[in-house]
């Protein structure tokens, strides 16, 4: 698997900006085509003896930031790879809508999705991807949408929450709180934290729902401090949220407990600067391959790339590793992307399960002064 990260020539480099959101799409798909081998270079094909691959990102409106660095990291991985069987396209979700790229997309021959970033988008692209036979490799973590010829590769909450109870509990930690936000993800997160800690032996003395005001947010605190006592309390939000939340806990009766995060920690670049947090746990993709294509990017386009550049770049790779495998104008082989032993890729080792969400390895990080420490390895593989 790590033959695919063989070709690059990358080294390390400083932060990047962060990815936040899932606005809605505003209202025309506009084709790009990537950069690739020129067709008379030596052992290069022609052009239209390579199979076509969209990429399908926003490229306007609010998320257009987000769109253009997984688009640039798509181009960068096709290079770095030397990936001569495909020809990738990127096509704009956010002008006239997901679905007509996808149709677009469909008319111009591409037989490979890769993306949509938006939950909504996924839902308008996978109906017209399914009656045409084309798998969807959408860059959303929302598990909804995955199913039916739809992979997902964004980083879902219920594993890294998962990750990291299961490292608390290797180290002594019992009892587990929750500080939930209002909403799907909070509801989501809930529901992983109760099956997490029952799976690793540990037991729930509480859990209080908070909507994002500060006085919501000290009331719920509030609420956790009169109830039993924990050695673990996951925020199951962003690290703003965390960070204004910590004081109080620390204040109550379970003031030595073990803050816990979730993956939207790893898009967030001041997690050190953020003293409360100091001591906290979160699981997440490693950094270090990431950190090396932040260099690469910037030597190629003049700027960072966000965080979620790194699906891009990953699900590009997959395609190149399959595409040795995908005859010359044939439907794409959607059964390999259920390789058991999985992939390798710029956010370490990852597979698909049978309802097509990416399982991925993953490490334990601190948050220091000086820095994140890795207290707990991500595994290599499966």
């Amino acid at each position: 698997m790590s033959a695919l990260l063989g070709g690059c020539q990358i080294i390390p480099d400083p932060a990047a900006p962060v990815a936040r959101a899932e606005p809605k799409p505003t209202p025309r798909p506009r084709a790009t085509p990537a950069p690739t081998p020129q067709p008379d270079q030596p052992g290069s094909p022609a052009q239209d003896l390579r199979n076509r691959v969209a990429v399908l990102v926003p490229l306007t409106g609010e998320n257009a930031g987000v769109g253009k660095s997984i688009a640039n990291a798509a181009n960068l991985a096709l290079l770095d790879s030397g990936g001569d069987r495909i020809r990738i396209t990127i096509y704009d979700t956010a002008s006239r809508g997901a679905a007509a790229a996808a149709n677009q997309a469909l008319a111009e021959g591409n037989r490979l999705f890769l993306g949509p970033l938006l939950a909504e988008d996924v839902r308008a692209v996978a109906p017209v991807a399914n009656r045409a036979g084309v798998p969807v490799v959408a860059f959303s973590n929302d598990v909804s949408v995955a199913g039916n010829g739809v992979h997902l590769m964004g980083f879902t909450p219920s594993q890294s929450i998962d990750r990291v109870v299961s490292h608390a509990r290797s180290q002594g930690l019992q009892r587990f709180a929750g500080l939930i936000p209002a909403g799907t993800y909070g509801q989501r997160s809930s529901q992983a934290l109760i099956e997490s800690v029952e799976r690793a032996g540990g037991r729930m003395v509480a859990m209080q729902t908070f909507d994002r005001t500060p006085g919501g947010l000290r009331a719920a605190v509030g609420r956790l401090n009169g109830q039993s006592g924990y050695d673990a309390i996951l925020v199951a939000d962003n690290s703003r949220i965390a960070a204004t939340a910590a004081p109080a806990i620390r204040s109550g009766p379970s003031s030595q407990a073990r803050i816990l995060g979730t993956e939207l920690w790893n898009t967030e670049t001041n997690l050190p600067a953020q003293a409360p947090l100091r001591g906290a746990w979160f699981a997440a993709v490693p950094d270090a391959m990431f950190n090396q294509l932040r260099t690469r990017y910037r030597t190629r386009y003049g700027s960072f790339p966000y965080r979620l550049a790194s699906l891009g770049y990953d699900a590009v790779l997959l395609t190149v590793r399959v595409a040795a495998e995908w005859p010359f104008g044939r439907p794409f082989p959607a059964a390999k992307l259920r390789d058991p032993e999985g992939f390798m890729g710029i956010d370490g080792a990852f597979r698909f399960g049978r309802d097509g969400i990416a399982e991925r390895a993953l490490a334990v990080q601190q948050v220091n002064a000086a820095g994140l420490q890795t207290v707990s390895p991500a595994p290599s593989g499966f």
